[in-house]
């Protein structure tokens, strides 16, 4: 079969990005992509405020996992844990009040963050972050080991109690 110049650029121009796009990992809502599991660097308090969308998940490797999320005013993570890691927060813009504990009856942590803060969560403990400002909580969080399928994106609260 004999190539002509026209198939080749097809191929390189339409055909390869789509390759190497689904290699990446699943595309998001917004069209970007998961970047895991390749070198990346990024301005980590750029990402995070630039995020609209709940939960986007930027980054999965094998270990760990970083996502960005915009909590809306009055709104929160939601009660949950992870058994089989820890997990690091940080407040990139807003204020919460942070609750964890050992049992979801018994939050015996009760701390006010905004700006600049970090939170650590060990493995097995309950935990729940409540935006208490008047604008969106914007933070990033790193799993490990990672916590959603890689390329997540939960635009909502709600889509992502839902999934």
């Amino acid at each position: 079969m004999m190539l002509t110049k026209r198939t080749v650029l097809v191929f390189l121009f339409v055909l390869l990005p789509v390759c190497f796009a689904t290699a990446a990992g699943p595309a998001a809502k917004d069209g970007a992509s998961d970047h895991g599991k390749q070198p990346w660097v990024v301005d980590i308090n750029d990402l995070t405020k630039k995020n609209t969308n709940f939960r986007t998940t930027e980054w999965t490797g094998s270990h760990l996992q970083m996502t960005v999320m915009s909590i809306k005013p009055g709104e929160e993570i939601g009660l949950e844990k992870h058994d089989k890691g820890d997990q690091f927060i940080r407040v990139e813009e807003g204020k919460a009040r942070v609750v964890m504990g050992p049992t979801r009856e018994k939050m015996t942590f009760d701390r006010k963050v905004s700006d600049d803060w970090a939170i650590f969560i060990p493995a097995g403990f309950w935990h729940n972050i409540i935006n208490e400002g008047d604008k969106p909580l914007k933070v990033y969080a790193i799993y490990a080991p990672p916590e959603h399928p890689a390329g997540t994106v939960h635009e909502t609260f709600e889509e992502a109690e839902a999934e």
